[in-house]
């Protein structure tokens, strides 16, 4: 159930996430200075997590894990 669960909030994160990049809402909310550093490290540990669990749900290994979670970080963050 837990899993389940946790699923489930990883999938909303997934879907928040793609709406608007971690760099666009740190601009969105007017972050400057260690407020943002702060806001951009946690919103890129979120989508590392995020994207962790949606390697292992398309069951992936090795490489192509590794490059998987690499582009979906990347594109979660933003510039």
């Amino acid at each position: 159930m837990k899993r389940i669960l946790v699923a489930i909030a990883l999938a909303a994160f997934a879907v928040n996430a793609s709406a608007a990049t971690c760099a666009a809402q740190s601009a969105d909310k007017k972050l400057v200075g260690a407020a943002k550093t702060s806001f951009l490290k946690k919103c890129e540990a979120d989508a590392k997590a995020s994207c962790d669990a949606s390697a292992k749900e398309k069951k992936l290994s090795g490489a192509a894990q590794t490059s998987f979670v690499k582009k979906c970080v990347a594109d979660a963050v933003g510039s």
